[in-house]
């Protein structure tokens, strides 16, 4: 049977690239390996083909005969032992493989050593008052975590003594088992990675090379922040493994619930209570804000939930910006517990509305006046 366009085989055009036929080749490997396909005497086939192509496209030297003068030119080259069964089970495998199941599979991998960890990263959640967010602050925070060990400097051994290269992976903290084609490698079931093991353990970390306590720290809060907002306190988190790094630590901003106002991003928020006579009459109030005292005007005729801008008396954004402002909203306070004679005077003062025909409430009139007309509509 006539062999197959290499080409073909591997689903690659001609032109392409040495990455793009080591990625073909990769696909139908692992496709059609006869571990993945057993009893299969098609895929074992299939399999062979690509790695007979592969072989062949792989190689500058062989890729230019084959271009140039087709099978004959590699068949020629190999005095013909290059056939679809050729090599297929051999020690060669993993010399002209090896690159491209390496990162698979571990084959292929130097060197070794023990596993080294980064610390883990850690969590602090800090409640601030209003004032404190706005304005910023410096606060002293502690935090329990593991450290270094400073018995045994983070070794885990007694002081005196060290820990010994682990015998079962020599140091490398990985051990290599052979399953069919393939080298694989795996954690150390002896040092669990570390590569040594501690004859003697340390009496203080017991082994550990690392020690909980609680650490206090004086963490500087810019103004502007608010809830949700993190500061990251780099190698402030727990100590690593093995002469890891330590992770980070983040603290979590937190604000408390305002008496007085209430933040939106950059603005303040606040609700004025006003008497019925300033509201009709108009005056000046005493508003707070985070800087102290200012003077509100209410002019005449002000209605309720009517707002106020005081421009600047709001936040200014910790990453930046404008300082934003701070609303207030009024609300129109009904008297209560009123002597008989306010009731009476309210009795005439309404007397006196009345007798204006509606001019002076004009959203009330409007509003009988579309009930009335809504009553007539539905003919109830």
């Amino acid at each position: 049977m006539a062999k197959r366009d290499y080409y073909e085989v591997l689903g690659v055009a001609r032109n392409a690239s040495e990455a793009d036929i080591k990625k073909a080749y990769r696909r139908a490997a692992q496709k059609y390996h006869p571990d993945r396909n057993p009893d299969d005497a098609e895929a074992v086939a299939k399999f062979k083909e690509a790695k007979e192509a592969y072989e062949i496209l792989s190689s500058a030297q062989k890729r230019a005969a084959y271009d140039q003068f087709g099978h004959a030119g590699v068949d020629a080259a190999a005095g013909g032992g290059a056939g679809p069964g050729a090599g297929f089970g051999s020690g060669s495998f993993s010399d002209i493989f090896g690159d491209v199941f390496g990162d698979i599979f571990g084959a292929g991998r130097a060197g070794g050593g023990a596993n080294v960890y980064r610390g883990a990263d850690l969590r602090y959640n800090l409640e601030l008052s209003l004032e404190e967010a706005v304005a910023g602050t410096t606060v002293k925070i502690r935090v329990p975590t593991h450290v270094t060990c400073k018995t045994c400097n983070g070794s885990g051994a007694k002081k005196g003594t060290s820990p010994v290269t682990c015998t079962t992976c020599g140091g490398r903290g990985q051990v290599r088992i052979q399953q069919g084609f393939f080298s694989l490698q795996q954690t150390c079931p002896q040092c669990h990675g570390k590569g040594s093991v501690i004859k003697e353990p340390c009496g203080t970390c017991h082994g550990q090379g690392r020690v909980k306590e609680q650490k206090t720290l004086s963490v500087k809060i810019p103004a502007g922040v608010d809830n949700g907002d993190r500061i990251r306190l780099a190698g402030e988190g727990e100590a690593g493994e093995n002469g890891g790094p330590p992770g980070d630590l983040y603290v979590q901003i937190k604000v408390r619930p305002h008496p007085i106002f209430t933040r939106e991003d950059s603005d303040l928020y606040c609700e004025v209570p006003i008497s019925f006579t300033t509201a009709v009459l108009g005056g000046e109030l005493d508003v707070p804000t985070l800087e102290g005292r200012v003077k509100l005007k209410i002019p005449p005729e002000t209605q309720t939930c009517k707002m106020f801008r005081l421009r600047g008396k709001g936040v200014r954004p910790v990453h930046g910006g404008a300082v934003g402002d701070l609303l207030c909203r009024v609300e129109i306070e009904t008297p209560v517990h009123l002597t008989r004679r306010q009731k009476e005077l309210l009795e005439e003062f309404q007397r006196s509305m009345e007798e204006g025909q509606g001019k002076h409430s004009p959203r009330t009139s409007s509003w009988f006046d579309g009930v009335k007309k809504f009553f007539d509509d539905m003919r109830f």
